[in-house]
């Protein structure tokens, strides 16, 4: 047999690539393309079932085959790479009949069209090659038998419809990392399982959808029907959940949403949880607020009304019943004079800065805009700084130190940047349950061969990936981090050139100094972990290539909070991994724009891009960009959230314009935040649901949802999203800027954005986009980024300083945002939590969120998916725990500190350590947040939350579930 000729030169061929032929032409592979992907790019589709962009290649469905010339056997093309004088023929008679045989024979299985997805890909291919159905009777397999699993609340399980490509258990295994599905049985028996064949509910599944979304048929589909209906139309948005940011594709049907699919965004690449899957339906809940509404005359304030009912749910009816129902006009004059009234008298007595009455808490929850906006119209309004939002109780003290140490309070690398990273260190972060998607990348790096260190007092999910796992004494933090840093300055360790070049001169002999008192020996016995793992744990970090830092609420909110992200940082400085790929300090944001609202000024200490109030300049600017007499803003920070709570409660603040926020939930010692609350003279609250805050308010004005509006949102790797409605806001609901527009307007402001009232805006010439014009004129970090520009991109990562400017995912690669360049090595104090256990309050309890629900679970308790999952609170307490209580998992406790307490049933979990309590904070009916301490970091103000002293006590089996005090 004469050999093929190998093929001529490819014009244009790039160094390194493959040349071939593909169908007679000379073609190319550039490195770790398949067959498949060549074809593609060059214009000839193959069909494909088993293979999806994204998902490693498997070769067993053999719909894609291609003949290989000199080659007995047809070739996978998905999985089948060039070789240079490789003769290939997609069009060959042999290749094309084997292809339709597949898909004939996969068709004669499947069940009626109608019950499948409507756009399957199956019926798809063979009605493109003409396969038909018919041509060959159903093999009977065991799978066509099997009964539709329907245990689960999000998705559906049919095995008649299952083809076996593996596209689910890749997807579970290899993207999401949750193995959890897999393949069992031999021949015709041979069928996908759950865990151990378990009913999807019964096993490990977090319902992330990954496998939903990859699955070709409908074998698996959303439990509401959605795929076997075609949307009206689909609309590209961001998750409204966690900080990661990922990109929605949101499928309207009949005016509301139908289902959510991840999109090629650049924090997700698809990807999604179970929340940005499956909840979004709280959009469409029936206690949406729809009105105004105004406080009756005859319904004082009494934070009593919060009280659940025997249910443990709240009676919504007669939260209601409080207010009556207003005009938009009413409802703004209302709430206007409202305000209008403490603004006019702290005038008549000369009042400005942290003297005056009034505060406001914005949001994290919505756009950059709407935070922009916010902060605005408090200082212009009223000559303060009072304002501020949940950075106050999630980050605030990781900004404070990233601010002294390095001059800017943003992330250095994103987190997809993990790929690139040789080891990966954890710590006080559960991003598995918090940040599941930014958990993938994680769990992906591992698979690659990082090394991950997981330091947490709980062992948590991550834990089954760790090389190392520390579990180490609650408020050890420093401890532990100090010890760290020892081994490092001691055993010469620290990158001595990076120091010399990118570290202020004289820091690291102060702060060798102050860690001659930290040696593992000696630390160990307060953090809880040997002197040898934490050398090895330090040695590893210091030396790996490329080392790279994330951490969560876990370290920042601490009454030493501050002091855990000073060594952290320490930890980065001093081994230079910090400014390169794989390297650098990530703190996790909760919310899904914290990062933008901290961007935006709605902080007490800083206008727009962290500009300190401080600073005249810095001031000047904001009162030319905002119309403002010169010298009009105070030189002084504002209240933060807990101190304005605290001026609330002893009468110093009389009157609050709160957005999208929930103190009377999220915030330490809620009976004290809910007492302060109602003691105010004036509330205005907006927001989409009657909250418990909002119960508490006179004036509330009904907002809209994030996937009924148009704005932009930064995400934990401060890149910008746009996202743009997908539904008609509710009733009377208006768009949250164009409240606070009005607002404006009442309280005698010459603002003329034109906003529009019902969310919409996603135009050149649109009053968001003046909005956001204005923003980024007061912002140098958006310096480059128009309206106009991201209309085009949708998403840019900044610092973007002008208009050809990329964006720069990886920042401080040769210099940090400081007066010289260089940063700042901050020592690190040991101190102890504000309120350690005692023989009256034995336990710690540890406050956090979950998978299913977020934040207050204001939105996610409404979304029918996430509910159904995780339908009551409970504390989680080890089997020794639980065992010496005398209290059986599942049955009731009593959790008392000096603040409160509730009633929980209890939950079994060798994660939490003997002498720990872990509670979410998403459940009004047993409030965590009723416990927790309001001890605050002398530097960042942020509460701790995440320790504080409790008694737990076996309940009698029919005492009422909530609150007690």
């Amino acid at each position: 047999m004469t050999a093929p000729a190998a093929p001529g030169p490819v014009p244009g061929a790039i160094p390194g690539t493959i040349p071939f032929t593909l169908d007679g032409r000379a073609v190319t592979a550039r490195p770790g393309e398949s067959i498949w992907d060549v074809a593609r790019r060059e214009g000839t589709t193959l069909p494909h079932l088993c293979h999806r962009p994204g998902l490693p290649p498997a070769g067993n469905c053999r719909v894609c085959v291609v003949e290989v010339v000199g080659e007995r056997t047809l070739a996978a093309s998905c999985c089948r790479a060039p070789t240079p004088g490789m003769q290939v023929r997609t069009d060959s008679a042999r290749a094309v009949r084997a292809r339709r045989t597949v898909l004939e024979l996969l068709a004669a299985d499947a069940p009626q069209r109608d019950t499948l997805r409507w756009d399957s890909e199956l019926a798809h291919w063979q009605q493109a090659l003409g396969a038909d159905p018919q041509r060959w009777p159903a093999r009977g397999a065991a799978q066509q038998a099997a009964q539709p699993d329907t245990s689960h609340p999000a998705f559906t399980v049919r095995l008649d419809a299952c083809i076996q490509c593996t596209r689910c258990v890749r997807a579970c295994r290899d993207v999401q990392g949750n193995d959890v599905l897999g393949l069992a049985g031999r021949g015709a028996h041979a069928h996908i399982v759950f865990d151990q064949d378990d009913p999807v509910a019964d096993s490990t599944c977090v319902a992330c959808g990954e496998c939903v979304q990859a699955c070709p048929t409908g074998a698996l589909a959303p439990a509401n029907g959605a795929y076997t209906r075609r949307a009206d139309r689909v609309v590209a948005s961001v998750c409204p959940f966690c900080g990661v940011g990922c990109a929605v594709a949101i499928h309207v049907k009949d005016g509301r949403i139908d289902r959510v699919e991840g999109a090629p965004g650049p924090a997700n690449d698809g990807r999604l949880c179970v929340k940005g899957r499956f909840g979004m339906d709280y959009v469409h809940h029936p206690q949406r607020l729809t009105t105004p509404l105004i406080r009756r005359a005859d319904a004082p304030k009494d934070p009593a009304i919060l009280t659940r009912g025997p249910d443990g749910r709240a009676d919504h009816a007669k939260l209601l019943a409080q207010f009556r129902p207003a005009t938009w006009d009413e409802a703004l004059d209302t709430a206007a004079a409202g305000l209008a009234r403490m603004r006019d008298a702290a005038r008549a007595q000369g009042l400005r800065g942290r003297a005056v009455p009034v505060a406001g808490f914005g949001s994290a929850k919505g756009s950059n805009e709407e935070a922009y906006l916010f902060q605005k119209l408090i200082r212009s309004a009223f000559r303060t700084h009072n304002v501020d939002h949940c950075t106050r109780l999630c980050h605030a003290s990781s900004v404070a130190a990233l601010m002294e140490g390095i001059g800017s309070g943003a992330v250095s690398n994103p987190v997809r940047d993990v790929a690139h990273a040789d080891f990966i260190f954890v710590i006080g972060a559960n991003p598995v349950q918090n940040h599941p998607v930014a958990a993938t990348w994680i769990k992906n790096a591992v698979r690659r061969g990082a090394r991950l260190v997981l330091a947490d007092p709980r062992r948590t999910e991550l834990a089954r990936h760790a090389w190392r796992t520390l579990t180490f004494t609650p408020g050890a933090d420093v401890a532990l981090l100090n010890a760290m840093l020892h081994v490092i300055v001691s055993e010469g360790l620290v990158d001595e050139a990076f120091v010399a070049e990118r570290v202020h001169p004289g820091d690291l002999a102060a702060l060798r100094a102050h860690l001659q008192a930290f040696a593992p020996e000696a630390m160990a016995p307060l953090c809880g972990i040997d002197a040898a793992t934490i050398r090895e744990v330090a040695r590893a970090y210091a030396t790996s290539p490329a080392s790279m830092i994330f951490w969560g609420m876990g370290v920042a909110q601490h009454s030493h909070g501050t002091d855990n992200a000073r060594a952290l940082i320490a930890l980065a400085l001093l081994t230079g991994q910090i400014g390169r790929p794989g390297t650098g300090l990530h703190p996790l944001r909760g919310q899904n724009n914290v990062q933008g609202a901290s961007d935006a000024g709605l902080i007490p200490m800083v206008l727009p891009d962290y500009h300190r109030v401080g600073v005249p300049e810095h001031r000047a600017a904001a009162e030319a960009a905002w119309g403002l007499p010169a010298g009009f803003l105070p030189d002084e920070p504002g209240l933060t959230v807990v101190e304005i709570l605290d001026a609330a409660y002893e009468g110093r603040i009389r009157a609050m314009l709160i957005q999208g926020e929930n103190p009377a939930m999220s915030d330490p010692d809620a009976a004290h935040a809910r007492e302060a609350l109602a003691r105010l003279e004036h509330l205005t609250v907006i927001d989409i649901f009657l909250t418990e805050t909002a119960a508490l308010a006179d004036v509330v004005l009904p907002a809209t949802a994030w996937p009924e509006k148009t704005g932009t949102v930064t995400n934990t790797d401060r890149t910008v999203q746009l996202g743009r409605p997908a539904v008609a806001p509710r009733g009377d609901a208006r768009a949250d800027a164009w409240i606070l527009e009005q607002l404006a307007r009442w309280l005698g402001l010459a603002w003329d954005y034109g906003i529009d009232p019902h969310g919409g805006g996603a135009e050149p010439d649109s009053g968001i986009g003046r909005v956001f014009e204005e923003m980024r004129g007061l912002m140098p970090a958006l310096a480059g980024l128009s309206w106009e520009r991201l209309l085009r991109a949708g998403a840019i990562t900044h610092p973007v300083p002008t208009a050809d400017d990329p964006g720069h995912p990886i920042v401080f690669t040769d210099r940090f945002p400081t007066a010289d360049g260089r940063a700042h090595l901050v020592n690190a104090r040991l101190s102890a939590p504000a309120e350690p256990p005692d023989a009256d309050y034995p336990f710690v309890l540890i406050t956090g969120r979950q998978l299913e629900h977020w934040h207050t679970g204001a939105m996610t308790r409404r979304s029918a998916v996430l509910d159904a999952i995780e339908p009551v609170p409970h504390v989680s307490l080890h089997p020794q725990t639980l065992s010496r209580l005398g209290v059986a998992a599942g049955e009731r406790v009593v959790l008392r500190s000096r603040r409160g307490q509730i009633t929980v049933a209890t939950r079994a979990d060798e994660a939490v350590p003997p002498d720990v309590a872990f509670m979410p904070f998403a459940y009004a009916e047993a409030a965590a947040n009723l416990l927790t301490i309001p001890a605050l970091d002398p530097i960042a103000k942020i509460a701790e939350v995440k320790y504080c002293a409790v008694a737990i006590e076996a309940v009698p089996a029919m005492a009422p579930l909530g609150m007690d005090g």
